[in-house]
């Protein structure tokens, strides 16, 4: 572990060289994920679609980043971050090539759930900053990864609009895309050539075995296998939202097949999660080997309420101003993108709120302030002023963003060599919670949507009682089978 040199923003050198590459690398990721929603009514115009097919595509773009952040966790575990991010940038930019010179509905449907990969990158700069940066800076460098990177989204709302009108023409917006792409596919050389793993002299620590996470309990097996329902809940809620009695894209034999494969997956998992851990059950781990997964559990669920909340209340945002203050559909935008604009300061800012304050109780605080935040924003109608319901936003959305730093600036702390899995895990269920939160959305008014999301922030709550504040050290086995410890806090 490197704690050689200062924590200096403006350095490009050391882990700040990596630190920069890694938020740019996630920067770019998320701009190409989320480059369709700007560029929203250029494709259903020129691509001559219906309102149900672009909603389907807005669906099929997160569909599959749900288990691919489980499996791009455990690549990056077992091959390094610094290959398995340059390969998803570089593979990644295919789809969006194939998007941006799409001309049938087909085409843009298969281009769109295979870019949903992409989403997954944010998992791989987790492990990689964690691998730089010491436990007292570390939730404030994956702040600033996480914080940083997020914005690309916002960027893409606010680039690649111009850069389609620049273009001109009615492909304006498939020249806007294949930029997008080009980005990702150079990227993926320059990330390759100009990052290590680890410092020079530290070791990346593998899982032993590759397939599910490890657990070291019994009860952790068990709490392992129950935690993976609620992603597989997630997709077959996608396939219902895309069945007759959704929006009605698939047949009901296509939904009940899709739901007989989810089924057959989780029985695989459920072989692989037995394969990796069966010795659990024939002698207890050491001591100096044990994690508990209930801590991961907690970080899940209050992942699920953060980060799933945030990316629902993103895509609704703008509508819900115009619709409760009248406003033009461009002036709602700006105005919503307060909301996004928080995430340069939030992230980071809990990260750091973290690293001086402590895990559990900073991550008790913004959880609080998240479901007041919510509660607060349930309240909002047309007889706010816009100004003072704009302020609500921001100060929810600082409480939003700041919780997943401070969930983030945790996740490295419990299992070196399993961190990929474990922010993958925990990365899915923001998704997980953004499916939930949007179809919950369909089915009620604003005002409930909030109050929800306002209620699994009490839960969360509730939850995080549980959790144990990381302590001490955690300890690796290198290949030649010494041990070493790792400090997760100071003693």
């Amino acid at each position: 572990m490197s704690e050689i040199g200062k924590f200096n923003i403006l350095s490009f050198t050391g882990k700040m060289k990596i630190l920069h590459l890694s938020w740019f690398a996630f920067f770019i990721t998320f701009v190409v994920w989320f480059n369709f929603a700007p560029l929203l009514q250029s494709v259903k115009s020129s691509l001559g679609l219906t309102t149900a097919e672009i909603k389907t595509l807005l669906i099929l773009n997160v569909a599959f980043t749900i288990p691919a952040r489980v499996l791009i966790g455990m690549l990056t575990d077992k091959y390094g971050p610094r290959l398995v991010y340059a390969a998803l940038l570089a593979v990644c930019s295919i789809p969006c090539f194939v998007f941006a010179f799409a001309d049938s509905f087909v085409q843009a449907a298969i281009a769109r759930f295979a870019l949903g990969f992409i989403g997954a990158g944010f998992v791989v700069g987790i492990r990689l900053v964690s691998e730089w940066f010491p436990h007292h800076e570390l939730g404030t460098a994956e702040g600033i990864y996480g914080g940083w990177g997020n914005f690309g989204s916002a960027a893409a709302a606010f680039t690649l609009p111009t850069v389609a009108v620049l273009f001109g023409g009615e492909d304006g917006w498939r020249y806007a895309m294949a930029i997008t792409g080009m980005m990702s596919l150079l990227f993926a050389f320059v990330f390759y050539a100009n990052v290590t793993d680890t410092p020079k002299g530290s070791t990346y620590f593998k899982p032993k075995q590759l397939g599910a996470m490890e657990v070291t309990s019994k009860g952790d097996f068990f709490l392992l296998l129950f935690m993976k329902l609620p992603m597989y809940g997630a997709l077959a809620l996608l396939a219902w939202k895309l069945s007759p009695t959704g929006i009605g894209m698939l047949g009901d034999s296509t939904v009940m097949t899709i739901y007989a494969v989810l089924a057959l997956i989780y029985c695989y998992e459920v072989l692989q999660v037995w394969r990796v851990n069966k010795t659990v059950f024939e002698k207890p781990v050491p001591e100096v080997h044990r994690y508990k997964f209930k801590q991961v559990a907690i970080l899940n669920v209050l992942y699920f309420a953060t980060f799933g909340s945030e990316l629902a209340v993103v895509s609704m945002l703008p509508l819900f101003f115009s619709e409760t203050f009248e406003l033009t559909p461009v002036m709602a935008g700006m105005v919503a993108s307060a909301y996004a604009f928080m995430n340069l300061m939030s992230r980071p800012g809990g990260g750091w709120i973290s690293d001086k304050f402590g895990r559990k109780p900073t991550l008790l605080i913004l959880t609080a302030g998240l479901a007041a935040g919510y509660f607060l924003m349930g309240q909002v109608d047309s007889s706010w002023p816009l100004w003072l319901a704009v302020v609500a936003a921001m100060a929810c959305s600082f409480f939003v963003q700041s919780g997943e730093g401070a969930v983030f600036a945790t996740v490295p702390l419990i299992k070196r060599r399993m961190t990929g899995q474990i922010a993958g895990m925990t990365g899915a269920y923001g998704n997980v919670g953004a499916v939930c939160y949007l179809t919950i959305l369909s089915v009620v008014d604003y005002s409930t949507f909030f109050y929800v999301i306002a209620a699994t922030a009490v839960i969360g709550f509730i939850t995080l009682l549980m959790m144990e504040e990381p302590s001490g050290q955690i300890a690796e086995i290198n290949e030649d089978g010494s041990i070493v410890m790792i400090d997760v806090a100071n003693r």
